[in-house]
Parts: structure tokens; C-alpha cells; sequence
């Protein structure tokens, strides 16, 4: 399983407001399609969030990602009880995570993910870090190293022969 952050991960963690105070945020058409890719190979995924909200909700449902929780204080328990409702074990769980809040949860799960921009602690303790900046389809790089890794990209690809 693998299980993604959003603000700083998915996107490149501004927060864009309208005049009305309406959020809107900007995601990476290709980590669009490596999600769904990735659970067209049958893996699960999950999203843990401190934050929320309609744009973050929207997005999600876009892309079938129904294992989210939102506005999360805990993201070490919440990744502990999103893996034991997936019947997932932490050990065969990845998080990306990008900034000090994540650390919880990178410390938990098998194999700890963040993005290039990642707060310098995060990047000193993961396992991976990408090349892309989060919300630059860095969530691609992760699921393609992630794919790769376990002798997969074959299958990925013949989806297209």
C-alpha cells in the first residue's frame, strides 16, 4: 500500500484562495494517472491530510481514492489504523510525506517516501527521495521507483503494447 500526504506531496503545498476565500489547489495530471496505474495493478492507496477541504475532497473522488482522512493531527495512528482496515501489514506500507508533521507516519510505515522540497529532516530520514518537487509528478516518480522495484514497470507497460 502506499499512502500520500497532499499539501507539499500531491501539490506543491501553497495554499491559493479566491477572492470569495475559496481554496483551490493545483495537481500533476501525471501522478493523476500513476495513481490510477497503481491500482489498476491491484495495489492499494491511501490519503492522510492535516488539512481538508472541498478541492482536496474533489480530487479524490476524481481519482477513486477512497481511503482518506482528513484534517489529521495523528498521522502516525492513522496511517497504523488505515493499514489494519486494508488488512495491509505498516511493514508492506510506503508514506510520502514531506514536512516535520509526517514524521509520525514515515517512522511507521516499511518505506519512508518524501519529495525533493521536503523539510531537510524529512529528507535526511527517508529511504527515497524524489528528484520532482511535490506536486511536480513527484508522486509519479515515487510509484514508477516504487513499481520498479518490485519487477513490475512490465506490466504497467503492456497496458499500452
Amino acid at each position: 500500500m502506499l499512502v500520500l500526504d497532499v499539501d507539499g506531496v500531491m501539490t506543491d503545498g501553497t495554499i491559493n484562495l479566491d477572492e470569495d476565500g475559496r481554496e483551490f489547489k493545483r495537481y500533476h495530471v501525471r501522478d493523476g494517472y500513476a495513481i490510477k496505474a497503481w491500482m489498476h495493478m491491484g495495489n492499494e492507496i491511501g490519503v492522510i491530510s492535516g488539512r481538508g477541504g472541498e478541492a482536496m475532497w474533489a480530487r479524490m473522488h476524481e481519482l477513486g481514492i477512497t481511503r482518506v482522512v482528513d484534517n489529521c493531527g495523528d498521522k502516525g495512528t492513522a496511517l497504523e489504523k488505515m493499514c489494519a482496515q486494508a488488512g495491509v501489514p505498516l511493514e508492506h506500507t510506503a508514506f510520502m510525506g514531506d514536512d516535520l508533521p509526517d514524521l509520525p507516519a514515515l517512522r511507521r510505515a516499511g518505506y519512508a517516501m518524501t519529495v525533493a522540497d521536503a523539510a531537510e529532516e524529512i529528507r535526511a530520514f527517508c529511504d527515497m527521495v524524489t528528484r520532482a518537487s511535490g506536486g511536480h509528478a513527484a508522486v509519479r516518480e515515487a510509484i514508477e521507483h516504487l513499481v520498479r522495484a518490485r519487477g513490475a514497470m512490465h506490466e504497467w507497460i503492456a497496458r499500452y503494447d
